[in-house]
């Protein structure tokens, strides 16, 4: 799995671009708007975005007029500036272009101190390019433009993932380009230009093709390096979430409205669409992943001398939510490819007590479902899934968390998609949902005003998080996208290098990367703590493959680890996958691990 192709095509980008923009255009009211800004560094100020609500505020289109007629000079059309063509040039030449962005740069107190902008951000190239950006108050603090296009360029690195940033300026306009370069942006190329005239407008524009005579002007074309090299100097972590304007606006609207007749709405819209998006009947919000298991265990009927086969190689809650129920839980070999459930293994274990089985999609790799549903029809055995770090994984097409009864997933702080804590129970089976869902809700009677039928749990989640996973869940191509892009550089940088191998997804799955990942060769020459504590020396985290869990003394039956569990769990170590980490950043490491193989030390 490598090449831009495979994690980010031209229509994906767009959607991506149009829906950021969208968004945040869309804005009519000033405390949301604030809410959606970009913070500058060191408490500076903010990038605001440039939306609905400004058509009306007249104060800023004077504002926006009178720094187009100071700045006329930096602009390729030049015409005379009115109040009112600057209200239409906001309408229909930013907020009515999708692929067009503008944003003021305020400082702390709330001043209008510029503007700067994105343009023509969508095109088979992937290119943005950086537009309008100007000073409008010229004894502004030092610096804080600087620190604006800086925060602007992270920005757009993070959410819009392009291959390119590019800039234009006039060739004569020393002072812009020195500001530019300061950034980090080269020259490219120079493009000459024409220039007409029609009545009080002139404009600049490229030569046309055959025109041979001298050029008028020329703009320099200036490209923001992605590949931007890293120095080590702060902590290259290994997960985290990517927070966007979206999930900030929803939390706070969920925060200062959520209540009352309006407590649930989030709740209900994040299990509409979560269910929507799997093409599943059933989705129950709940407080983790591991409560969904449970709740899933409890409303199987699975109880006291049954057992349960799970993968020995998982996160503990995994084989905890069965002894949860007084199940026993029966530990089964991985597949050495997918480090997910051995089918094989799987069924050599079955026996009269085994009730279920609870395949892991680990690390956001499927497991091999179609032979695991087989074995299991066969044997007449429920199938949970735990798909905690997979959302969105797809096995030959198929998204996990559809073929089983039962499916658990999480949005605990380090997933893919994270509501803080939280998880998801699905499900398409109408009776594993009404049982679910009463022990979900403390056992109460849906037709009856707290009257409780059973013991129950309260595995619920908040609807202030629900309005983080909607909005994590509305950005989850983009974020599927940044992982496997990240694996992409993992793999330039990583594959064949002597004393490891690098993690690739099966030929018939759709990994979504949740965690790069590497297996030490058993003749390398450093272990893998050793690696992981070099590693930490150079200012890099890590954290080990989970160990066979069957090696635990906490288990009501003891028994033998299995061989690749084993092995995957002493040698195999998860690099640094945050979703926006650079490129820089993941060269950086790359060279670290190749050092230290190549040196032992």
């Amino acid at each position: 799995m490598s090449g831009k192709s495979d994690y980010w095509t031209n229509e994906t980008y767009a959607k991506n671009v149009a829906s950021h923009f969208d968004f945040l255009k869309a804005t009519t009211r000033l405390d949301d708007l604030m809410v959606k800004s970009i913070p500058l560094p060191g408490e500076r100020g903010f990038l605001v975005p440039v939306a609905a609500l400004h058509l009306t505020d007249t104060a800023v289109i004077d504002l926006l007029a009178v720094w187009r007629t100071e700045n006329e000079f930096a602009f390729p059309t030049r015409f005379p500036v009115t109040d009112t063509g600057t209200a239409e040039w906001l309408r229909d030449k930013v907020l009515g272009v999708r692929d067009r962005m503008l944003w003021l740069v305020i400082d702390k107190h709330g001043r209008a101190l510029g503007h700067m902008g994105l343009a023509n951000a969508v095109n088979d190239r992937r290119e943005v390019e950086i537009d309008n950006v100007i000073r409008g108050v010229k004894n502004a603090e030092p610096g804080i433009m600087a620190a604006a296009l800086r925060a602007l360029l992270d920005w757009t690195q993070e959410f819009l993932m392009p291959d390119v940033i590019s800039l234009l300026t006039f060739k004569d306009n020393t002072a812009a380009l020195a500001f530019y370069t300061q950034l980090g942006f080269r020259e490219e190329a120079e493009i000459p230009l024409r220039m007409t005239s029609v009545g009080e407008t002139v404009s600049y524009a490229p030569l046309a093709e055959g025109d041979t005579a001298p050029a008028d002007d020329a703009f320099l074309q200036l490209v923001y390096p992605g590949e931007q090299a890293y120095d080590g100097a702060e902590l290259v972590l290994t997960a985290g979430p990517s927070m966007s304007a979206r999930e900030t606006s929803y939390a706070f609207d969920a925060a200062r409205n959520g209540w009352g007749i309006n407590w649930s709405g989030y709740l209900d819209k994040f299990e509409a669409d979560f269910a929507a998006y799997l093409g599943v009947k059933y989705a129950i919000t709940t407080s983790s992943c591991t409560g969904a298991l449970h709740l899933g265990l409890l409303a199987a009927g699975i109880g006291p001398g049954d057992e349960v086969i799970v993968p020995d190689i998982t996160w503990v809650a995994t084989a905890n939510a069965v002894t949860y129920v007084g199940a026993t839980p029966i530990f089964a070999d991985i597949e050495p490819g997918s480090w997910c459930l051995d089918p094989a293994s799987f069924e050599s274990l079955i026996t009269p007590r085994t009730k279920a089985v609870m395949p892991v999609h680990l690390y956001g790799h499927p497991a091999r479902m179609d032979v695991i549903m087989r074995v299991a029809e066969a044997n007449n055995l429920l199938v949970i899934e735990d798909a905690a770090p997979a959302i969105g994984a797809e096995f030959r097409g198929r998204k996990v968390g559809t073929f089983g009864n039962l499916a658990a997933f999480s949005f605990q702080g380090a997933k893919l998609l994270v509501t803080g804590e939280g998880g998801m129970l699905v499900t398409n089976d109408d009776n594993l949902y009404r049982q679910a869902r009463s022990l979900w809700d403390q056992g109460r009677d849906p037709d009856r005003t707290f009257w409780i039928n059973r013991i129950g749990w309260k595995y619920k989640m908040s609807n202030i998080q629900a309005a983080l996973g909607v909005a994590q869940l509305e950005r989850v191509d983009e974020l599927i996208a940044a992982k496997r892009r990240l694996f992409g550089w993992y793999a330039d940088g990583l594959d064949g290098t002597p004393g490891l191998t690098l993690m690739h997804e099966q030929e018939w799955a759709r990994s979504i990367c949740w965690m790069s990942s590497l297996t030490l060769d058993t003749d390398a020459p450093v272990s893998r703590d050793e690696l992981r504590s070099l590693l930490r020396e150079r200012n890099v985290d890590s954290r080990p493959v989970f160990p066979a869990i069957s090696q635990y003394p906490i288990w009501p039956e003891q028994q033998a680890t299995q061989p690749v569990a084993k092995r995957v769990g002493d040698n195999a170590l998860n690099l640094p996958s945050k979703g926006n980490l650079t490129r820089g950043q993941v060269d950086y490491v790359c060279r670290c691990v190749r050092d230290i193989l190549a040196s032992g030390k």
